[in-house]
């Protein structure tokens, strides 16, 4: 029998490892998720990944039930996540594409056609800054002016990130597309 998430959070705060390795079987892949969305590597965003666990772990007694754990964890996995995207930043590895500002629209979007694995991919060829705003605003629902915050970016750049990123998407699926689909 399956336990409740009461239970395992229970366990959790008496630092049981039973149900502290319950807790991380349950939400382990959804958070991975999560930071593979915002790191700009597999390897940061497994680090960010333990990070957050680490600090669920340790933040349990902050979680006052109001609204799903899950969301609580998710939360503090996208805020480990940009951590680690602000860090990549000042070590000098953002890119930035100014170049991608001047890309062609185009009316139709093959983008149902991918999968979720080339969908992935796809959004990990965009310039950090640019998938890091479209999944802060398209995933996780945040507005501009709380991605602004999040990020350190004025409104104005988050909504022009947005752009870009959806303009470079939507051009990379039509002239790369035999790339990504399947035959």
């Amino acid at each position: 029998m399956a336990q409740s998430i009461d239970d395992i959070l229970a366990g959790c705060r008496r630092q049981r490892p039973a149900a502290q390795q319950a807790l991380y079987d349950l939400l382990a892949g959804r958070l991975m998720g999560v930071c593979l969305r915002y790191c700009p590597s597999q390897a940061e965003a497994e680090d960010a990944l333990q990070m957050a666990f680490v600090k669920i772990f340790t933040r349990l007694d902050q979680f006052r039930g109001q609204g799903p754990f899950e969301a609580w964890a998710r939360r503090i996995a996208v805020t480990t996540s940009l951590n680690a995207w602000h860090q990549h930043r000042q070590r000098g590895t953002f890119l930035d594409s100014e170049e991608a500002a001047e890309l062609p629209t185009t009316d139709a979007t093959p983008l149902e056609l991918l999968s979720a694995e080339e969908l992935m991919r796809l959004l990990h060829t965009l310039p950090l800054g640019y998938r890091t705003v479209l999944n802060l605003y398209a995933v996780e629902g945040y507005s501009h002016a709380e991605i602004a915050e999040l990020l350190g970016i004025s409104e104005g750049t988050s909504k022009s990130q947005l752009s870009r990123a959806r303009r470079l998407l939507e051009e990379r699926l039509f002239t790369n597309n035999t790339h990504f689909y399947h035959d």
